[in-house]
């Protein structure tokens, strides 16, 4: 990685970042219809804080095959795990076509694929079976538990009992369902608050799986309640393209939202003290340790 603007001047505010390859903190972006000009500059400037890039919805099928596989290999390239959404799997299995649709997902130049039952009511076994036909295809299963509707929501119990079956049967992470608005649905209330009792049951019972959940936060409070509740590493997904950068600011403590709480902390305990000014001949090293984890 090229130096970067602020090397060694600003520093990170909080628990050390994982870089990539990373499985913990992975940052999945949503991308509904970027044409290859809108992915290269995005490239160009976030390509080392994306890990995962879901094809929102349905909206590959109605790319040109060559502008998709060109856009596939770009994102290939540097290191960018991609997926269609899982709803388009739903579709597919409507007519059967699991083991067609992993193959031809191949063949495209996906590298992974999202496994979902957010509108279908497909049984555990045959969830088991489609991981099974990802892996065998040369995928990369990521699954994602939840339902779309918020009549349907599954318990706590039930999130972490998905969770864990999913990762046993092959599933590399799991995805907690948020959908795009990230409200009514999963940890979320109408709102978008998240319901933080709901979120300790499934850790307790996920224990220490925790590092393969990718929750779907696409609004600010949300990514900073997961960032402070589970360190700079919390796996977030469904986050706007336009926002990557932002959300690394949020992770490493450079924003209001988490900064806040380093600084009163590094107050109370004497590490920082806003009346000392800087010495003359100062060598720019941090002179506290700044890891809120502790």
């Amino acid at each position: 990685m090229a130096e970067l603007a602020w090397e060694n001047i600003i520093t990170n505010q909080r628990d050390s970042r994982e870089n990539k390859p990373r499985k913990a903190g992975c940052t999945m972006v949503m991308d509904v219809g970027k044409g290859m000009y809108e992915t290269e500059s995005i490239l160009q400037v976030c390509a080392n804080y994306i890990d995962h890039w879901k094809f929102g919805f349905g909206t590959s099928v109605f790319m040109d095959k060559a502008l998709l596989q060109e856009k596939l290999q770009l994102l290939a390239a540097h290191n960018i795990l991609t997926f269609p959404g899982g709803t388009l799997l739903e579709v597919a299995l409507l007519t059967q076509h699991c083991r067609v649709y992993m193959t031809h997902a191949k063949e495209l130049g996906f590298s992974a694929v999202e496994i979902s039952d957010g509108t279908l009511p497909i049984p555990r076994f045959r969830r088991k079976r489609i991981i099974d036909c990802a892996l065998n295809a040369g995928l990369i299963p990521i699954t994602e538990v939840g339902k779309k509707d918020p009549k349907r929501q599954p318990t706590p119990e039930q999130i972490a009992e998905e969770v864990l079956e999913d990762l046993d049967w092959g599933a590399a992470w799991v995805i907690i369902e948020g959908r795009e608005s990230g409200q009514g649905v999963g940890v979320f209330d109408d709102s978008g608050n998240v319901d933080n009792f709901e979120v300790d049951m499934i850790i307790d019972r996920i224990g220490d799986k925790l590092d393969s959940l990718i929750w779907e936060a696409p609004i600010k409070f949300q990514q900073a309640f997961f960032i402070e509740k589970f360190g700079a590493n919390a796996g977030l997904g469904n986050i706007p393209i336009d926002q990557v950068l932002a959300l690394e600011a949020l992770r490493n403590g450079l924003r209001f939202d988490t900064l806040n709480r380093v600084s009163g902390k590094l107050l109370r305990e004497g590490f920082w003290d806003p009346n000392q000014v800087e010495a003359n001949g100062a060598n720019n090293q941090p002179a506290h340790s700044t890891d809120t984890t502790r």
